[in-house]
């Protein structure tokens, strides 16, 4: 079974963006155009807009117009875009604007605008719509759409995407449409990633939720401009902090022409900009320029192997002798959940350990048959005569050499299978007094002993396979 969502990201260590100016932080501004492309039955929709408005509550009206709902949306075009365009302007701010196909072919005075600006514009889809129920044929057919009304009203195609009310199949369609330097349909990192879909490697940019003036129209979000300001500033902070001790991030904003358009909210977008120019490593970007920036300083590179993604003949003979014996824990790994978190090598590892951990006590034994129980190497080691030289399996004195022979023959005949040490961690002195500590235990006992070095020995092995094919 493959389980599709990756939880695992960049890990402990993600990738230094190395933002120009070698900035802690990259902010960037997003505006949300939607007015005039949201539900309404005169656009031909089956219910009236119920989503981010000023009304609590709000519900789809079937077959009617709700007007009041399209007069909050209209205030976003004919007052609240201004006082933004004026804001942003003024403040030298970039912005990327994520238009609704739709509604900018409504905006001619605002279109114009945020051109003259320089503001990137990308595309926000057809229409500002739910689009989780919608088949796949029928949404691939409105992105084309949403492309080519984006093309006649500004003149060039979209290099960035984000639909907002997507399906689960937005992403892949977007990206099987291509020529887009950036999708943000995800929210699950602060910053950008590349994803493979159908052989063909996109950028994601991760947008918000969460610093979004939309939390001033849902339950239990923002009540004044001042927990807005506090909000964006603490999440800044943090930010700057974090680039300040190595690890730079992107920090990006959304932002409605009818929501923080308003008087009493703009005034608090104002002073958090300010705070932020007021703080020298600091890079405001459009969207668009993250992306230039991060396909140069972080072009795709293809994983040489992708365990999740490998058949099972290549999967059991790749990571078969992980565990000597070891085909069946390889084959129950590969019939188990694999996804992206088990396509590193501490992921890999956990998964094949779980199946190991999973099996019998006699199927155990039987892995543990496969090691050589040291015998070769002991045999072969070179004998000093000063027990101070002898520091590993590969020198050691007659004596220890006879000791430890004795030693390997009376641990089979105890336990009925050869010892297992991950010999790396041992000299050849605590090798003995080890192997005659575990020689008292019980056959219980030692069998839970010989699992745990099997699975360090393992964990070596993993280690070492992705080394080889990382190079």
């Amino acid at each position: 079974m493959r389980y599709s969502r990756d939880m695992r990201g960049y890990g402990s260590n993600p990738p230094n963006p190395n933002w120009p100016g070698q900035a802690n932080v990259a902010v960037q501004i997003v505006l949300n155009y939607e007015e005039g492309g949201e539900n309404c039955v005169l656009h031909g929709d089956a219910a009236s807009e119920a989503f981010l408005s000023e009304i609590p509550g709000a519900v789809p009206w079937p077959g009617q117009r709700h007007w009041n709902m399209e007069s909050i949306y209209e205030y976003g075009a004919r007052a609240g875009f201004w006082r933004l365009h004026s804001l942003f302007t003024e403040l030298g701010v970039p912005v990327t604007v994520y238009g609704v196909a739709t509604a900018l072919m409504r905006a001619p005075e605002q279109l114009r605008a945020m051109q003259e600006a320089g503001w990137e514009i990308a595309s926000h889809g057809y229409k500002w719509v739910e689009h989780k129920d919608m088949p796949p044929e029928v949404e691939r057919e409105q992105i084309a759409q949403a492309i080519r009304l984006h093309k006649l009203a500004t003149g060039e195609s979209p290099r960035g995407w984000y639909t907002g009310r997507c399906s689960v199949n937005t992403v892949d369609l977007v990206s099987e449409a291509g020529g887009f330097d950036y999708i943000s349909d995800t929210y699950d990192d602060d910053l950008p990633y590349w994803r493979e879909h159908q052989d063909r490697a996109q950028l994601i940019i991760p947008y918000t939720l969460e610093t979004n003036d939309m939390r001033f129209g849902t339950p239990n979000g923002f009540n004044s401009g001042e927990q807005f300001f506090t909000y964006l500033k603490d999440t800044f902070d943090t930010l700057y902090a974090e680039g300040a001790a190595g690890k730079p991030k992107m920090f990006s904003i959304g932002l409605h022409c009818r929501l923080v358009g308003r008087p009493g909210r703009v005034a608090a977008l104002r002073r958090f900009i300010e705070y932020v120019q007021g703080h020298g490593k600091v890079w405001l970007a459009r969207r668009i320029d993250i992306a230039r920036h991060w396909a140069s300083e972080h072009p795709y590179r293809k994983p040489a192997v992708v365990p999740s993604k490998m058949d099972k003949a290549d999967f059991v003979a790749a990571f078969g002798s992980i565990f000597r014996n070891g085909q069946e824990v390889a084959a129950r790994t590969w019939e188990g959940e694999l996804s992206a978190v088990n396509d590193s090598a501490y992921g890999l590892f956990f998964a094949l350990r779980t199946q190991f951990r999973d099996m019998s006590d006699e199927a155990k034994v039987e892995i543990l048959k496969g090691y050589d129980g040291l015998n070769n190497r002991i045999g072969a080691a070179r004998v000093v005569a000063d027990a101070a030289e002898a520091q590993s399996l590969d020198v050691m004195t007659a004596g220890q050499k006879e000791r430890l022979l004795q030693l390997l023959d009376d641990y089979v005949r105890k336990f009925g299978f050869g010892v297992v040490f991950a010999v790396r961690d041992y000299t050849t002195a605590s090798l003995i007094e080890a192997f005659e500590s575990r020689l008292a235990n019980d056959r219980q006992t030692e069998l839970a002993v010989a699992c745990r070095e099997t699975e360090r020995l393992a964990f070596l092995l993993v280690h070492a396979f992705f080394d080889r094919h990382d190079r």
